[in-house]
């Protein structure tokens, strides 16, 4: 029976995917083999020992201490592209709504009936003040063309626009999915000259805190309209007001509202909409617990943040699950541990990420405890587990 703790409420479509005859569910678990967070903060929640997986029904991990994860063995998932048709919707809405000032036109409507104006006999008259321009044949920059950047660029372009895309770390899957017809570049400069309207679709991290700063700004074609609805750390707000103030942006749509900026003016600021919609809540919850359990019953690792994608198909008596530091030679000195005992190694999978690497193994007879602790005690071994 595998013990998962739940932080905050994870749909039931997700709940489901755990059986209650394998799985004890809840949010008062103790000494949890995995937990299914959302955006509860586990910075400074005291891992139990028991504890070998953290998946985040969601897309970012900051909420999640990723390498003290790491140094304990803890492998940490997320759920990329099950909310990307969410947010792609709500980049198209931001798009509109800042192309012709809708919220400020609403307000204003609003404003002359609460003065008990009549508004039919003033709306033609306010009109022009938020008048704008069309998305069609405008140009579109969109910064990360991964799981939601490629469906941003793809509806754009069936709204007419001209789409530039920039993404240095394109994968292949991702490449597939864009539209022939999307520009992708491979200096963001270009992307900054051309963009009418601009769309950031990128990790939070050190090297992308800050990306879109004063020099981004002053690169860019003036009275561009900027959507950031990935993370708050990638803007400048500094800068960005600076450049509000100065007219080369003309308006800022972000998702993640501080004080100041919901006080500036052409800032349209919303309580991180992006995902919270019910289909893309399930999205996320299904496809956390579907890895969750992949991992804690059969030691397959899939869109994990902090170890390699490693996917075997079962053989065998037992499975090895290894978990060790990324260094020459960890490979040949497990395998020559085993050997050296007589097992028969039947598969094997390794890859590396960064700093660590994960090797499963399928062997064709049971092992000496023995020989499990000596696998333990290697040189930068950080976890091993057996599964039968």
């Amino acid at each position: 029976m595998y013990r998962i703790k739940t932080f905050n409420n994870i749909a039931p479509a997700g709940l489901a995917r755990l059986d209650p005859a394998c799985y004890t569910v809840g949010s008062a678990v103790e000494d949890e083999e995995g937990i299914l967070v959302r955006s509860a903060s586990l910075l400074d929640y005291p891992f139990p020992e028991s504890l070998l997986a953290v998946a985040r029904a969601g897309a970012g991990v900051n909420n999640i201490p990723l390498e003290r994860c790491s140094e304990r063995g803890i492998a940490v998932f997320s759920t990329p592209g099950a909310n990307a048709n969410a947010v792609k919707e709500l980049v198209l809405c931001a798009m509109l709504l800042c192309s012709r000032d809708i919220p400020g036109a609403v307000r204003w409507v609003r404003r002359q009936a609460e003065a008990g104006v009549d508004v039919e006999t003033v709306v033609e008259k306010g009109k022009s003040a938020y008048a704008g321009p069309e998305l069609y044949r405008k140009t579109l920059g969109v910064i990360g063309l991964g799981a939601i950047g490629s469906l941003v660029a793809n509806a754009a372009l069936s709204l007419g626009m001209d789409v530039y895309g920039y993404d240095p770390y394109l994968s292949v899957d991702a490449a597939l999915r864009l539209d022939r017809h999307v520009h992708v570049v491979q200096d963001i400069q270009e992307l900054y000259r051309k963009a009418d309207y601009l769309t950031a679709h990128i990790h939070y991290n050190e090297k992308t805190r800050g990306m879109i700063g004063q020099e981004a700004f002053a690169a860019m074609k003036p009275g561009v309209r900027l959507v950031n609805l990935a993370r708050g750390g990638i803007v400048d707000d500094e800068a960005l007001l600076q450049a509000l103030d100065a007219g080369q942006v003309t308006a800022y749509v972000t998702d993640f509202p501080t004080n100041r900026l919901v006080a500036a003016p052409h800032v349209i600021a919303m309580p991180h909409l992006g995902a919270s919609t019910p289909e893309s809540e399930q999205n996320c919850a299904v496809m956390a617990a579907d890895q969750l359990r992949d991992y804690l019953e059969n030691g397959n690792i899939h869109n994990a943040v902090n170890l390699p994608d490693v996917r075997l198909e079962r053989s065998g008596v037992l499975r090895l699950c290894m978990l060790h530091r990324n260094i020459p030679a960890m490979l040949a000195g497990i395998t020559a541990l085993l050997s050296r005992d007589g097992v028969n190694l039947e598969n094997l999978s390794n890859k590396s990420k960064g700093d660590y690497a994960y090797t499963l193994a399928d062997l064709g007879s049971e092992v000496d405890p023995a020989v499990i602790a000596e696998l333990r005690s290697l040189p930068n071994v950080i976890r091993v587990r057996c599964i039968r």
